[in-house]
């Protein structure tokens, strides 16, 4: 009886150090910084009235109450509206390359003048599971705009149809291909920088660690948009946050509200991948030798940590990881330009960095 019991016990103990240890990766406490904030804006900017009530009726309570039936293509298409509810001064060319026999569609942005050998990776953000080349244009336009670059946006595959390895598959082929084609056929580029937000900035970073880490060009320069690096969830801001994100409360509340052992355990099977894998927690690769990199985040959004502690990590190492926070802002708030003067100086500083890298003139 004792032995049985001893047994056990020794078991479930290798089991929550197993599920501690492995899944929930090395303690990142020790990246914890209190940063000053990059810029401080008024709890009440303009505009931000009318932002919330729209993230409310699209992304709060009310507005997933609301969905919480449709289909994904229903949800999918929500997202793109926004994306078409607006007028560009500007082309948005569809193209489309194969690889390893998988067809990856996805969109240039072009603006008059624009040089195409100097050219962007967007990838979109959407919890890998919405959003597409369609949803983001106010970013593409934005970027294409203040850089001069020619712009790609790929629809790389998404959850839960696809594993989350096809994300990672085609963020990588269409990085390959960009290097090597320009929105008018077969060119190599002359310059080359990574961005994207949130799920994408998640991708945007891994592309990164992974040119590094093979023989394929490292880019410029890259920028991530409040980023998700940590899949563990353990960002203190991750709690502290959750009740002031409107975008990503209502996605992670629940999901939040589970015991830290089972959570993990669900993340695994959710991810498919090992919560703590650097492949899709990217704070958990090593972070030097990395090429110029900004990382933008507001001090109110769920993923504030994320980016700060990758950046303290990355500049511990050696890498020129830059961090730039905003206050009272919502998640990826540069794609709501037409609401908050905040996102326009925010894209005056993305085009500012890549200039600076010499991605654009």
């Amino acid at each position: 009886m004792y032995i049985a019991i001893i047994i056990l016990a020794a078991l479930l103990i290798c089991f929550l150090l197993y599920t501690h240890r492995v899944l929930g990766g090395e303690n990142l406490s020790q990246y914890d910084r209190n940063l000053p904030i990059t810029f401080d804006v008024p709890q009440n900017p303009d505009g931000i009235e009318r932002l919330n009530a729209y993230l409310n009726e699209n992304f709060g309570m009310h507005g997933q109450a609301a969905n919480a039936s449709a289909g994904w293509s229903s949800k999918r298409e929500r997202f793109d509206a926004a994306g078409l509810a607006r007028d560009y001064d500007c082309e948005f060319r569809t193209d489309r390359f194969t690889h390893d026999g998988v067809e990856i569609d996805g969109d240039w942005t072009l603006l008059e003048g624009t040089d195409p050998n100097k050219r962007i990776l967007y990838l979109h953000g959407g919890a890998f599971t919405v959003g597409s080349a369609i949803s983001h244009r106010p970013i593409t336009y934005n970027i294409a705009k203040q850089t001069g670059c020619a712009v790609f946006a790929p629809n790389y595959r998404l959850m839960p149809e696809n594993h989350r390895q096809a994300s990672i598959d085609d963020s990588r082929a269409a990085y390959s291909w960009i290097l090597e084609n320009g929105p008018d056929g077969e060119a190599k580029a002359e310059a080359i920088g990574v961005a994207g937000d949130s799920a994408g900035g998640n991708l945007a970073l891994m592309v990164s660690h992974w040119a590094r880490d093979t023989a394929t060009r490292k880019p410029d320069a890259v920028m991530a948009i409040s980023p998700v690096t940590d899949a563990t969830l353990s960002s203190p801001s991750m709690k502290k946050n959750l009740d002031k994100d409107l975008i990503l409360t209502p996605l992670l509340k629940p999901v939040l509200k589970a015991p830290r052992t089972l959570l993990l355990w669900g993340l695994k099977k959710a991810y498919g991948f090992n919560p703590a894998d650097p492949l899709i927690s990217p704070i958990y690769d090593e972070l030097s030798g990395l090429a110029p990199t900004l990382v933008h985040a507001s001090a109110t959004e769920m993923l504030f940590d994320d980016g700060a502690r990758y950046a303290a990590k990355a500049e511990a190492q050696g890498s020129p990881v830059i961090f730039q926070s905003w206050t009272n802002l919502p998640h990826v708030w540069q794609i709501f330009d037409d609401y908050v003067q905040e996102a326009h100086q925010a894209l005056d500083e993305i085009g500012a960095f890549f200039k600076r890298h010499g991605v654009s003139k």
